[in-house]
């Protein structure tokens, strides 16, 4: 058979792999006290970024610590890379997608040097915000390791 009306992915996977925990566990206080979205974050045990869920993207900062995808039901997810890494002007990180490309969840999104990083003084903690708090989202693996094929947030 045919698979001519493929289905869009709705659900948001961790962008890495690592130790997922809630929004609301991460230090800086901004993201942990929602007023970004709601969300999750992972301490990661990785170096590579990658997409959240599908979508095209809409944002790479200049400073490569954080990019946006737009899902095809419009939803906008943020991925903040780090804690504070916006002073790092870019250093530590290498941009492998750019603004405009589409992509699918676990496509390569960012390399990091986490030496380098660490090394800096700042955590690599990475945030991935969904702009839709309307609803309560339903989360998944909070408290456990992950990787880039686990979903955490399920529509």
């Amino acid at each position: 058979m045919f698979h001519l009306f493929h289905k869009a992915d709705k659900n948001i996977y961790a962008p890495i792999s690592g130790k997922c925990m809630d929004i609301t566990e991460v230090t800086d206080k901004v993201f942990a006290s929602k007023v970004m979205g709601d969300g999750f974050a992972v301490e990661p045990s990785g170096y590579v970024v990658s997409a959240p869920c599908d979508g095209v993207i809409t944002m790479v900062c200049e400073t490569a610590h954080a990019f946006a995808i737009r899902m095809d039901d419009g939803r906008d997810i943020f991925v903040h890379i780090g804690i504070d890494t916006v002073d790092l002007n870019g250093k530590g990180f290498r941009v492998l997608k750019k603004k405009g490309m589409k992509v699918k969840h676990g496509d390569s999104m960012i390399e990091l040097d986490v030496k380098y990083i660490q090394g800096e003084g700042y955590p690599i903690t990475t945030m991935v915000i969904i702009n839709e708090s309307e609803n309560e989202v339903k989360k998944l693996h909070i408290g456990e390791k992950v990787t880039n094929k686990d979903i955490v947030i399920a529509f």
